[in-house]
């Protein structure tokens, strides 16, 4: 059996300076499937912002407001990627997110600079992200950009509400607690897609371009965390539609290493 793992390059990147672009990307065929989801699951929302489509992945819109598809639950389980994951981290994996971000031509939101640990109720703090683009994502059109290195405290700097609604997320960091001067544009073509930690520093500038840009971020955490429902992190004031309490999650390889993961919630 084929594995779709990391190299040692790859895995010295993702440790060394928080994210890493594998070789690996998604057969052409299943890229053109996902390209058609997309297009449903937009019009299938048409009340949802392209950028927030939480949970993208679950067919039943009652918990989170987004009607999703089998086919982004489908890529979240594509074996390939959670090679990647192993990778980085281990053999006990844990599937709990799906956002679809899509910036529409021209009008597309920008995500300000954040950390994720700042949003989810993981304890320990431990995810890997990957990012899928399914349309290209350029400096152009509002690709992701990271600070290199920015995991390593593994720290959580001070974040700042704004209440603008022309935001995909509603959490800033602290202006001058890092340099965006060292920030990197990750660009990628479709089918190709990023990894990275969940103390990443890390945005997206608004599209002003005329080509929209798509990405599915997934989202793994290991065994040996908690999704603990009972935390409800900047609950209300995220600029997203989420309930963590009732979102299903899945033991997609190896053992919940806690004993206490809910797995039943939500299916």
């Amino acid at each position: 059996m084929r594995s779709y793992a990391l190299d040692e390059k790859e895995i010295h990147s993702y440790l060394q300076d928080g994210y890493a672009v594998p070789r690996y990307r998604l057969e052409s065929d299943f890229l053109k499937e996902l390209q058609t989801a997309l297009d449903t699951l937009i019009a299938e929302n048409p009340g949802v912002r392209p950028e927030k489509l939480v949970s993208a992945h679950i067919q039943n819109p009652k918990a989170e407001g987004v009607k999703g598809s089998a086919k982004f639950l489908e890529l979240a389980m594509h074996e390939p990627i959670v090679d990647l994951v192993e990778s980085v981290l281990g053999p006990d994996i844990v599937l709990w997110g799906c956002h679809v971000f899509c910036k529409p031509a021209g009008k597309g939101y920008e995500t300000p600079w954040h950390q994720d640990g700042h949003y989810w109720p993981i304890r320990p703090l431990a995810n890997c992200t990957v990012w899928v683009a399914l349309e290209p994502s350029t400096k152009e059109n509002g690709c992701l950009r990271v600070i290199p290195g920015s995991h390593t405290p593994k720290k959580l700097y001070e974040h700042l509400h704004e209440d603008r609604s022309d935001l995909t997320l509603n959490q800033r960091m602290v202006e001058g607690s890092f340099d965006e001067s060292t920030a990197v544009d990750l660009e990628l073509e479709p089918g190709e897609m990023s990894m990275h930690d969940i103390y990443m520093i890390h945005g997206a500038k608004a599209n002003t371009s005329n080509q929209r840009r798509t990405g599915v971020a997934l989202r793994f955490m290991p065994g040996s965390s908690l999704f603990d429902r009972s935390l409800q992190p900047h609950a209300g004031k995220t600029g997203l539609n989420i309930s963590f309490a009732t979102r299903p999650i899945w033991l997609l390889r190896g053992h919940d290493k806690t004993g206490l993961n809910d797995f039943n919630i939500g299916h």
